[in-house]
């Protein structure tokens, strides 16, 4: 959500020049202004604040453009400002400013349908710092919005500011001025890839209508991103020659009224300016409509805002064809009619209206559309034209918008296909992953290459799609939701028997019939891959923004109870060490989201030695089976879920330092068997001080530099803890002991001595029943 925090500037001087009923009056007029400003581009005000005013965008429904809007009506306030100014001079004899701040985030909501609207979190908190450090009449946009925004704006940057309760200084912007531009950021001028099919089909849609001088009706439906737009650029270039083309685009809110594409197409069409003087307007209006057109442009010119008289709906219609007619009759015409989704129901009936009675002309009417348009609108399209779905781009079309989009300069191999299936097939994610990336400083250019400069193995969702994504789940009903939240928590993929589980009771008989439609509505999908029915998210930045929506607490009483029924069904089928991975991870995630809302209580420290039980099982076996990177990430994720002096977690530290040093992680390996010498030494475990001490010398044998003393100090340690550890029969600690020993044998070629002692070390093996560390001690170098 997006949060606009204002503060109105100079009472305390109106107080010593007005009466205290002048200064209501006032402030009710700067406040009125204010709200008015902020509701028009769908703000909600959430309180007033002795002069402050906070508004937020995203409740009670999110949409993609929040921070657009924010930002839009913060420039807005700004301005309107200006003008109440005069009227409050020219009245009261005073002037007012203010200073705003607008900030985008995370933050926790009451459920506004119980009028529950109040929001809290670090991003409202910023939101106020930004406004306390905004000059008079300005307004500061924190990162997270700019970088939301940037394609609209003009900013000034300031220096990073240091803000009450922020550890680090904040990067905040000035913001100059707002323009007209799409909710995200896209590009129209790289090569269009994989969409020669579709292409066709609109070129041989238009060839029709001129060879039958009629009109035609295309739709294109994708979901955001997938590339309707640009489609529709390269049909335009192609085109140019034998066609015109006028474009409209559907507002989501504000001046998005009913015939608003309209406008846009009347003005285009006319070449009507902004800076046009009224009777210049009527004068391209009547040039449009011909000699004998005056009655069709009355009725267009009514529906635009651009007469005085009105008419009915019908005779706006029949105008709107004429006028589309006419210019048909001229030049072949293409008049493009954008996001229409968001538009009114009487402007579909319009639209339908001109495709079900033109004729005549050669007129082809395109329409963009997402698939949610068919959901309201069943019967859109039948008898009346054709629809093209766009298709998600293969890996290798994805791979060539990557290449398009960074220019000459090679991408590594590995970071290119991370990107490509994140994206899975949508140019828009393809190009927004690669922003984020360079912003961020994990991607960058050397020379003619870019280089990975971080991790790329998980990608986080940049802000835009993350706004996208979140405004679509927020159109489903509460069921959907209820639906489709705990699935995200399974994963990716998920079958009906878990969901059911996890799904509140008013809905588990409904899950099914929520599936289909949030199928029909391009959320999830069935996947085909598995013998039994199961379904897999659309796209996987769809599963992680349904996650990301899903509160922290309500996350991990998800995992848990995951856990739980996994863990149950695994039993009745005896087939729990199958998944102990799975289980290990649901129960972690259960542990690290509790311990984030607060301290650790009994319950959430159970969670962390579940959850280290089954990861500590499965880095035991990769550990075994030689795969090293494996087991050290299971282990170290393992011990990290238990407190620090915890004899379990104690326990599994050599472990894990072993696998460490296979990985070349010489240093941690050292500090984890540190921990575990002070634990056990505190805890007099000789044992465990054993295992520690010998796995220690294991490790040092890799990186010893003064190898005479290194040799010294393992006769000393091994002469010193073979006497206990045979006392105690630890046969596991008594192999690698020996193994110690026949390394220092073979180093200074005492091969006799080194085999005597590998025999001991496989012994003890066999005695300590464990035959995985017995075959891998076999394999050992000597």
């Amino acid at each position: 959500m997006t949060i606009v925090f204002s503060d109105l500037k100079g009472s305390t001087a109106m107080g010593e020049k007005l009466d205290s009923e002048a200064v209501r009056e006032v402030m009710s007029r700067y406040f009125d202004e204010m709200r008015l400003a902020l509701e028009r581009h769908g703000g909600t005000v959430e309180k007033y604040i002795g002069d402050a005013i906070m508004a937020v965008f995203g409740l009670p429904r999110l949409h993609e453009d929040d921070a657009l809007r924010a930002v839009r009506a913060a420039a807005e306030m700004r301005d309107t400002l200006a003008a109440l100014n005069q009227e409050l001079e020219e009245r009261w004899g005073v002037t007012v400013g203010n200073r705003t701040g607008v900030n985008t985030g995370e933050v926790v909501a009451g459920d506004p349908s119980a009028g529950q609207r109040l929001v809290t979190g670090d991003t409202v908190n910023t939101a106020a710092r930004l406004e306390q450090a905004a000059p008079t009449n300005e307004v500061l946009l924190g990162d997270p919005t700019y970088r939301l925004v940037r394609h609209a704006v003009e900013i000034e940057p300031v220096e990073p500011l240091e803000l009450k309760g922020k550890a680090e200084r904040v990067a905040a912007y000035r913001l100059i001025s707002v323009a007209a531009a799409e909710s995200v950021e896209r590009r129209h001028d790289s090569p269009l890839v994989g969409r020669g099919r579709e292409l066709s089909l609109l070129e041989s849609e238009l060839e029709g209508a001129v060879r039958n001088t009629e009109c035609r009706l295309v739709t294109l439906t994708a979901q955001a991103g997938v590339g309707k737009s640009r489609l529709i650029e390269e049909f335009a270039r192609l085109t140019a020659s034998e066609a015109r083309m006028v474009r409209g685009r559907c507002l989501p809110y504000g001046r998005g009224i009913t015939f608003w594409p309209l406008v846009e197409i009347v003005r285009e069409a006319a070449d009507i300016r902004d800076e046009d003087a009224p009777d210049q307007v009527r004068a391209k209006l009547s040039e449009l409509g011909g000699p004998n057109g005056g009655d069709l442009v009355a009725r267009v010119a009514s529906a635009i805002g651009l007469a005085e008289a009105d008419f009915p709906l019908d005779e706006v219609f029949w105008g709107t064809r004429k006028l589309f007619e006419l210019e048909a009759a001229r030049h072949p015409l293409i008049v493009v009619f954008e996001d229409i989704h968001w538009a009114e129901n009487a402007f579909l009936d319009l639209i339908e209206h001109v495709a079900a009675n033109s004729s005549g002309s050669p007129l082809l009417l395109l329409c963009a559309a997402r698939p949610d348009l068919l959901e309201r609108r069943e019967d859109w399209l039948q008898n009346r034209g054709q629809t093209i779905e766009l298709e998600p781009l293969s890996a290798d079309e994805s791979a060539l918008i990557a290449e398009h989009l960074l220019g000459d300069a090679a991408i590594p191999e590995d970071a290119r296909d991370r990107i490509v299936a994140a994206a899975e097939g949508n140019p828009l994610f393809v190009e927004q992953l690669l922003s984020m990336l360079i912003d961020d400083g994990l991607l960058q250019r050397e020379g003619d290459r870019w280089i990975p400069a971080g991790d790329l193995s998980e990608l986080a969702i940049p802000g835009t799609i993350q706004a996208l994504l979140a405004a679509r789940l927020d159109l489903l009903s509460a069921a959907e939701r209820a639906v489709i939240e705990p699935a995200s928590v399974i994963g990716l993929v998920f079958d009906r028997p878990p969901l059911e589980e996890l799904a509140p009771e008013p809905v588990r008989e409904e899950v099914e019939a929520h599936l289909v439609s949030m199928t029909q509505k391009q959320l999830v999908r069935e996947h085909t891959e598995r013998t039994d029915p199961s379904y897999r998210f659309q796209h996987i930045l769809v599963r992680d923004a349904a996650y990301q929506g899903i509160l922290k607490r309500a996350r991990a009483g998800l995992h848990e109870r995951f856990a739980d029924w996994a863990e149950r069904i695994n039993r009745e089928r005896h087939r729990e060490a199958e998944f102990d991975e799975i289980l290990g991870y649901h129960l972690e995630q259960a542990h690290q989201y509790l311990s984030e809302l607060g301290p650790l209580d009994d319950h959430g420290l159970e969670l962390g030695r579940r959850g280290a039980a089954h990861l500590s099982v499965a880095g035991g076996r990769a550990f075994a089976r030689g795969d090293m990177a494996a087991a050290a990430n299971l282990l170290r994720r393992a011990v990290t879920l238990l407190p620090e002096r915890d004899p379990t977690r104690l326990a599994m530290l050599p472990g894990l330092a072993e696998a460490m040093m296979e990985t070349g992680e010489f240093a941690w390996a050292e500090i984890f068997l540190g921990e575990a010498v002070e634990g056990a030494t505190a805890l007099r475990d000789e044992r465990l001080r054993a295992d520690a001490l010998l796995t220690s010398l294991l490790v040092r044998h890799h990186v010893a530099t003064d190898l005479g003393a290194f040799r010294a100090e393992l006769e000393r340690t091994t002469a010193e803890l073979i006497p206990m550890l045979e006392s105690r029969e630890a046969h596991t600690e008594l192999a690698t002991a020996w193994r110690m020993i026949a390394f220092n044998h073979a180093a200074v070629c005492r091969w006799e001595a080194a085999a005597a002692a590998g025999r001991k070390m496989i012994e003890h093996a066999r005695l300590a029943g464990n035959k995985r560390l017995e075959a891998r001690l076999s394999g050992a170098d000597s």
